[in-house]
């Protein structure tokens, strides 16, 4: 198994193990951050740290929940260093063909960003691990180091926090301002 090659140095074993986990790493890192450099900067945090400690990997078979683990926890140390520096959003786009109308797509995907933006990291975490990333909310929850009845709570209240927030976006652009201008 390659993780057991890897705990004893071999350090090929771990590329290909980093290799098959950085592109959703990645993924991950840039929903949560919202920034690019910061992303590969905490996946690159996470895989190393992983190397590092490696024979503290208890259950082989976890590796990837474990280095997920490692990852947001990373992020969530560049998010509490970093609170004030401005974060730009690249959304990625999702595969399949794109239908209806752009425009409102594009609006749809917008709010939901700001809605998404407005959580705490460690909220914003829990929402990409499960609805971005598909993983199950036991697994999640394991991943980011809390019960499972906590991210059951923060996941509601994050998905709670959005709806209001998203509705607070829709009055706000859809009624007019004095003078007839919309806001």
């Amino acid at each position: 198994m390659l993780v057991e090659q890897a705990r004893q140095g071999d350090h090929d074993a771990f590329a290909v193990l980093a290799g098959a986990a950085i592109a959703r790493l990645d993924a991950a890192a840039r929903l949560i951050l919202r920034d690019p450099e910061l992303a590969r900067d905490a996946v690159q945090d996470g895989l190393v740290r992983a190397w590092r400690d490696l024979r503290s990997l208890r259950d082989p078979d976890r590796f990837d929940a474990w280095v997920y683990r490692l990852t947001v926890n990373a992020c969530l140390d560049i998010t509490r260093h970093r609170r004030r520096r401005a974060i730009e959003v690249e959304i990625t786009p999702i595969d399949g063909p794109v239908t209806g109308d752009i425009a409102s797509l594009i609006a749809d995907r917008d709010a939901l960003d700001q809605a998404l933006k407005r959580l705490e990291p460690e909220w914003r975490a829990l929402v990409v691990l499960h609805y971005f990333l598909g993983m199950p909310l036991p697994e999640a929850a394991s991943v980011l180091g809390i019960p499972l009845g906590t991210a059951k709570s923060r996941l509601h209240r994050s998905l709670s926090a959005m709806r209001i927030a998203m509705t607070i976006d829709e009055t706000t652009v859809t009624t007019p301002a004095a003078g007839g201008q919309f806001a």
